[in-house]
């Protein structure tokens, strides 16, 4: 089965473009969203976090996503530390979920293919790209964040043209190319058991 990974930078719409490729039967693993089902369900990574970050991170079970973000924003190490204890554990849950489907291929959706080196799991990689104003405009209306902090959050990542540059095709979403017509080609492609290799 064909291992198809989707990658972008904050606000570029990757969620968007996975649930078209949802409604076209495909199955998707939304990286972010197991991460955080793991930092909430998987004892292990539970008091991992906690001696990492103090017992009082967690508050009636749930963690205090804000003030880890602000810690690992301002602390490079905290946050290898802690993406020491988070990917690993994700990769394997996401490992095992391709195990169990049958479509002919899979997508994959994570921000940090590259950053995390995963991307070498992956047959085939799709970039979603859309201008900087829009993707600031998009993460600041979807999560309330000041555009000081969606910058931040950008710069953190690698260069999106770089990014885009690596992946084997790139999906435009910039509210002006019609996206459906470019995720059907792809979809299409990609039945047909497509490698980029």
């Amino acid at each position: 089965m064909l291992k198809v990974g989707i990658t972008g930078g904050i606000g570029s719409g990757k969620s968007v473009i996975c649930k078209v490729f949802s409604s076209l039967g495909i199955p998707v693993f939304d990286a972010d969203a197991a991460a955080k089902h793991l930092i909430h369900h998987d004892r292990a990574i539970i008091e991992s976090v906690k001696a990492l970050f103090g017992p009082e991170i967690y508050f009636m079970g749930r963690l205090d996503n804000a003030r880890v973000s602000t810690i690992i924003f301002n602390e490079p190490e905290k946050r290898a530390r802690m993406n020491g204890i988070v990917h690993p554990a994700t990769i394997l849950f996401a490992r095992e979920w391709q195990a169990r489907q049958t479509a002919p291929y899979t997508l994959k959706e994570a921000a940090l293919f590259f950053e995390a080196g995963t991307n070498t799991e992956i047959d085939v990689m799709i970039g979603v790209y859309a201008p900087v104003t829009l993707r600031v405009q998009r993460a600041m209306h979807r999560s309330g964040m000041s555009a000081e902090q969606v910058y931040a959050r950008m710069n953190s990542q690698m260069n999106e043209e770089e990014k885009m540059k690596r992946c084997d095709y790139v999906v435009v979403n910039d509210d002006i190319a019609a996206v459906l017509p470019q995720i059907l080609r792809l979809d299409s492609l990609l039945r047909g058991g497509y490698s980029a290799s």
